[in-house]
Order: C-alpha cells, then sequence, then structure tokens
C-alpha cells in the first residue's frame, strides 16, 4: 500500500506588544519566551511583526526621540540576529523577526531579517513606505521582491503597507510563494483593517495562505510607535477545502498572543487546479497583467548548504 505524503506546516502569527526594556538580556529573555511559546504549540513557521524591534531603544534611552531611536535599533541590529538565528537552529524553525529601521549609506530602510531552520538568515526591505514613513522619517524604499525557500515550502514576505498593492504579492506567487505574510504597524482600527482587507484579497487572487502579524497596545514612551492597533490574522482562499469567508485563525483585539493555524500545502496546488475559480492561472488575462516585477528566490532551508 502507498502512503500518501502531505505538506503541512503550523503557523505562529504573534500579536506583538512592546516593552520598555533595561538591558539585552530583558529582550532576549522575552523573544525566548515568545519563541519557546510558539514551538511548545507546535508552530513550524513564527512570524513577529513590523517595528517590533522598536522596543529595543528603551534599552538605549532614545525611545522618546524617533531618529535617536532608530539609531539605536539600527545599532543593535547583530544583537537581534543573534538570538533569533540561535532559536531559529535551536527548534529547526522558521523565525520572522520583528522588522525595524537599519540606516544605510545615505538613507534608512524598514528592513524584516527571517531566519531558516538552521538559523540561515535572509531579509527583505519594505518597498512601499506610508506616507508617514516618507515624511517626517525619511524611510527609503527597497527595491527586491524575495521569496524564501525553507524546504518544505516558499515563503513570500511583505511589510504592512506591501500587502495593499496587488503586484507585489503576485510576483512572489509568481516566484512559488505558497504563503506570504504582512507583518504589520498600525496605529488604528482603519489601518488595520486596511492591511486585513489587503491580505484577504492576497489570499484570492493568487490562492496563497496569507498571514497578519500585528504590533498591539500602548508604548506611550515610545516617540515612534506610542499606539498601536490590530489582531493577528491568517487567511486563505475562500473555496472548496477552505473555510467559506477564507479566514483561518483570527485573534482578539489589542491582546498579546500568538494566533495558530496548520495550513495544508497541498491545497493550494489542488485549489489552483481545479476550485470554484482558478485566480491564479487566469491572472495574466488580464489587460496590463504582463507589467510585473520579478522576484527572486533565496534558499535558507539549510538543506543545500
Amino acid at each position: 500500500m502507498w502512503m500518501i505524503m502531505t505538506r503541512k506546516i503550523k503557523i505562529a502569527a504573534s500579536q506583538y506588544p512592546l516593552d520598555e526594556l533595561k538591558e539585552l538580556a530583558a529582550y532576549e529573555a522575552k523573544i525566548t519566551r515568545w519563541v519557546d511559546e510558539a514551538v511548545g504549540a507546535g508552530a513550524g513557521l513564527l512570524v513577529f511583526p513590523e517595528y517590533g524591534s522598536m522596543e529595543l531603544a528603551s534599552i538605549g534611552g532614545k525611545a522618546g526621540d524617533v531618529q535617536a531611536s532608530f539609531d539605536v535599533v539600527s545599532g543593535l541590529v547583530p544583537e537581534l540576529d543573534r538570538v533569533h538565528a540561535k532559536l531559529a537552529a535551536k527548534h529547526g524553525v522558521t523565525i520572522v523577526a520583528a522588522s525595524g529601521p537599519q540606516r544605510r549609506p545615505g538613507c534608512t530602510m524598514n528592513v524584516a531579517h527571517i531566519f531558516g531552520p538552521t538559523g540561515i538568515r535572509g531579509q527583505y526591505d519594505k518597498i512601499m513606505p506610508t506616507p508617514w514613513e516618507r515624511d517626517p522619517w525619511n524611510i527609503a524604499s527597497g527595491k527586491t521582491l524575495t521569496v524564501f525557500d525553507v524546504g518544505i515550502t516558499r515563503i513570500g514576505l511583505l511589510i504592512c503597507y506591501d500587502i495593499e498593492f496587488p503586484l507585489l504579492s503576485r510576483a512572489l506567487a509568481e516566484a512559488g510563494a505558497e504563503i506570504i505574510l504582512a507583518p504589520s504597524n498600525t496605529e488604528t482600527e482603519w489601518g488595520y483593517w486596511r492591511v486585513r482587507t489587503g491580505a484577504v484579497a492576497r489570499a484570492l487572487e493568487n490562492q496563497v495562505y496569507t498571514v497578519h502579524s500585528p504590533v498591539v497596545g500602548a508604548s506611550p514612551w515610545s516617540a515612534a510607535c506610542p499606539a498601536n492597533c490590530g489582531m493577528a490574522g491568517i487567511f486563505a482562499p475562500s473555496d472548496v477545502g477552505f473555510p467559506p469567508g477564507g479566514v483561518l485563525a483570527l485573534g482578539e483585539m489589542n491582546k498579546p498572543q500568538w494566533v495558530y493555524a496548520e495550513v495544508d500545502l497541498d491545497l493550494i496546488a489542488k485549489v489552483r487546479a481545479s476550485g470554484g475559480v482558478q485566480t491564479y492561472r487566469h491572472w495574466p488575462e488580464q489587460p496590463g497583467a504582463s507589467a510585473l516585477p520579478k522576484a527572486q528566490v533565496v534558499d535558507i532551508s539549510g538543506a543545500k548548504q
């Protein structure tokens, strides 16, 4: 008898609060607790939110000034990498660390790092800064779309506002992404719903899973992120084999927590081939559909190293 193997992975999307920290050890202990909890629940893909790393600015005592806090967080990126790479390798999981500002020659980018199951790091620079990131924050736009091969699947990584622009997600889907992540930071429910609506729409259009992970709660000590609103969600195409509304999991508004869903990756191929609609297949029939950016593929699985 032949055994039919299915590809499944449990996703953990964080609703992550910013804490005022006294030392780097407190940050490492916090991230370790969060990762240990998700791994203990069986998660293989863990997603932290946009600008979740801004709590690192409190260590340097500069959180009350936006640009000074950017300097502190950017300078601590090597420590952020060390903590997440160690935990990813220890547990054999994929972790998307909270994004944050990184100083580059002549510019500042909003960057998220992703760590494969052996600790290999990839990164993504946010392509579509929001109006307030552009002015007064002076965050520059990234240029490269990347799909990350983690072994069991390929993952597309966007950041917040990016998910509201369909061509970015489509490029990731065409490069093989079966899951598209959208870590976010929004101050209001309006912002939360914009990102959530974008994530639901991208799941429909591309017949992929999408994952929304926000910062939650007030952090009045932070000039950059004093108010944060949202709840995590994991979404699928609204079609046979999935919930009718495409919602696999939702959190509780503004409550710090993990939100989990186990996803069947083989269902993506099935719905693309024989679902009630084939939006992935029919995309090229749209007028203007050829004007699509290209995404590179980076292997962070460690299997071929």
